[in-house]
């Protein structure tokens, strides 16, 4: 081919010719200690259950679980977030176990403590709907909808319970309007001024929910539309960033991570707090399922979508993959 002068004046694959060129112009890193584990608890079960629509990832004893907490830690990862599930018959209106000092999330919380001290964060699902009979996120009125302002008070007694059972964060998740202000103002009357508030800000009423459902054995019937942000929406997302930090919050959340990357990169770039995006269970089973059937290299498209999440903006990514992940970097 004849060239014209010095065409093409640039090229920009002189800083993609090797790995090790790639790897040094990199601007974007993942860490293991971006990452965080979620974890599930189930009550009464003498070996760890498998969920059948997240290959890999389990419902947990208090055995297992402990288990898992020093291997995340050994590997690095910094936090393990956690959610309990009750045996179904202690389940009621009002999700009681969720704020008895001996339902199994606070036993859990207390156990992966003990065992890991300071060395990682412990984490906590702060939501009633795993511990609910309806499966909602919130106590019910008396014509079935969910009722925020007693909601608010059940979460404070959540808050406080978890705290004196050792979390290090609290993670409430349910979407009541004034969650975190009543939160924050229940942990410092309880003297946890330490704990930190992980807000879930941006919560989309999400299809990629699915196989967490099964994960907690939720009783839901019904969907979470009517607190659950819509996905057709933007703005609404940065309202609720505001009043989240108005009103105490440590750190923000977007949840799900993957198919909302525009709102992950609005809210990061909008604030000067740590900002964490969950990558929830139907991203994670996607992969695992489109891996297993040999149309993607599993690995290859595991760290992709993690950078991807990074890249728009997150400090701190919550997914299954953590302690698998964080052995590989």
């Amino acid at each position: 081919m004849t060239k014209y002068g010095s065409f093409p004046g640039s090229r920009p694959r002189r800083l993609r010719t090797t790995p090790a060129m790639r790897r040094m112009v990199a601007q974007t890193r993942l860490h293991p200690a971006d990452l965080i584990l979620p974890a599930f608890v189930r009550e009464g079960i003498s070996a760890p259950v498998e969920i059948g629509a997240m290959p890999g990832v389990v419902q947990h004893t208090r055995d297992s679980l402990k288990k898992a907490a020093v291997e995340a830690m050994e590997a690095g990862v910094s936090g393990i977030m956690l959610f309990g599930v009750p045996e179904e018959e202690k389940k009621d209106a009002a999700g009681t176990v969720g704020t008895d000092p001996d339902g199994i999330l606070q036993l859990a919380l207390r156990d992966v403590r003990a065992e890991v001290g300071d060395g990682l964060i412990v984490m906590s699902d702060l939501c009633l709907d795993e511990f609910t009979d309806h499966g909602h996120c919130g106590v019910l009125d008396s014509q079935g909808r969910v009722d925020n302002d007693a909601t608010l008070e059940r979460y404070a007694e959540m808050a406080q319970v978890q705290a004196d059972a050792g979390a290090h964060v609290v993670g409430p998740s349910g979407m009541m309007d004034g969650q975190v202000g009543v939160i924050r103002d229940a942990l410092d009357q309880a003297g946890h001024e330490d704990v930190s508030v992980l807000a879930y800000t941006v919560k989309y009423s999400s299809a990629f929910f699915g196989p967490f459902r099964e994960a907690v054995g939720s009783s839901l019937k019904g969907d979470r539309k009517t607190y659950q942000q819509d996905p057709a929406n933007t703005r609404e997302s940065l309202r609720e960033l505001a009043l989240d930090l108005e009103e105490g919050a440590d750190m923000v959340m977007v949840k799900p991570a993957g198919p909302y990357l525009d709102i992950l990169a609005r809210v990061a770039d909008a604030v000067d707090v740590p900002v964490a995006a969950y990558q929830i269970s139907g991203e994670y089973s996607m992969i695992e399922a489109a891996a297993e059937r040999g149309w993607i290299d599993r690995d290859q498209a595991i760290m992709e979508s993690l950078t991807g999440i990074k890249r728009a903006g997150a400090n701190m990514i919550l997914t299954y993959w953590a302690t698998e992940v964080a052995r590989q970097l």
